[in-house]
């Protein structure tokens, strides 16, 4: 049986387990300006990607697994929460990983 909080859970799991990281790696969430400029860019074509795909049928959405609220008619807001928290996710683990091959 799937939630309607599914998707949102496995999100902020993700971003919960990579949180310790801000302290590990070059603290990303403190460089707010340069990550919006990273992950902005990236987030409005995969937006525009998603609405295409599954205006054409090719991409869809478990309902069950999404609250309900979307956005452009078509793409629920779990999606575009997906393009900021799994790049945040990747760029604290690259951080981290290069702070700790850097001082190793």
């Amino acid at each position: 049986m799937r939630s309607q909080y599914e998707y949102l859970a496995v999100l902020a799991v993700c971003l919960l387990v990579t949180a310790p990281l801000e302290w590990v790696g070059r603290g990303v969430y403190r460089r707010g300006p340069d990550v919006a400029r990273t992950v902005v860019p990236v987030l409005l074509v995969l937006v525009v990607w998603d609405v295409v795909a599954i205006a054409r049928g090719h991409w869809s959405f478990h309902r069950d697994g999404t609250t309900g609220v979307v956005l452009a008619g078509v793409l629920p807001i779990e999606e575009v929460l997906f393009f900021v928290a799994i790049p945040l996710c990747a760029l604290l683990t690259y951080e981290a990983v290069g702070r700790l091959l850097r001082d190793g």
